[in-house]
């Protein structure tokens, strides 16, 4: 349990690194946002620890927070993603819903069809 609690505080700017290349930022691009060189957010990047102040900057710019960073793991970002997934698919579409929504339109039409053939 120590170990895992380690492992989860090791090394932040990796974390950094992973969740800069998840939100597709090149180095350059969060070096410009936080007015530093890319060679800084290099630096940056292979710090195992970073100061409180520091980080809070990079998270900003990251859009994340600092807890966000320090508690980051991959698996996490997968599960939300695979249950953003698999609530957006239930939730937008129920192909039964449109199986029926279209049934419905195309008897509508056919009764259109059939009033107009009436009144010829």
């Amino acid at each position: 349990m120590e170990t895992s609690e380690k492992t989860n505080r090791m090394h932040i700017g990796r974390k950094i690194s992973r969740i800069r290349e998840l939100r597709g930022m090149k180095q350059e691009a969060l070096a410009t946002e936080l007015g530093i060189s890319q060679q800084a957010i290099s630096k940056l990047e292979q710090s195992e620890e970073i100061e409180e102040s520091t980080l809070d900057k990079v998270a900003k710019a990251l859009g994340v927070t600092a807890e966000g960073i320090k508690h980051f793991t991959e698996e996490t970002i997968f599960n939300n993603i695979n249950n953003f997934h698999d609530n957006s698919i239930q939730n937008n579409f129920n192909p039964i819903e449109k199986i029926v929504e279209l049934y419905e339109r195309l008897l509508a039409s056919e009764k259109e069809k059939i009033d107009l053939l009436r009144k010829l």
